[in-house]
């Protein structure tokens, strides 16, 4: 399973996204934009439009925002998503 996630140094839901994360003992691959700017446009493209952080991605698809993450995970989808996502 990959999990990817762009962020932002001074960003209090990417803190909060990264968090909950942790809590579930995933391991994922961070972009911080606030280092590496030229890396919002990679993440524009692959969420459609989207050009706030934290954006969130699972084997290669666009799972969520910080909102929808804890969205996800309030409704028990976030287990079912990553348990049935196979490992790479």
């Amino acid at each position: 399973m990959k999990i990817e996630i762009y962020t932002k140094l001074h960003c209090p839901y990417c803190h909060r996204a990264k968090e909950l994360l942790n809590s579930k003992g995933l391991a994922f691959i961070e972009y911080d934009l606030s280092n590496k700017p030229e890396l919002k446009q990679d993440m524009i493209k692959r969420t459609d439009g989207m050009t706030t952080v934290p954006q969130i991605f699972l084997n290669e698809k666009y799972l969520s925002d910080s909102d929808g993450l804890f969205q996800l995970e309030h409704t028990g989808k976030l287990d079912y998503f990553i348990s049935n996502s196979p490992n790479e």
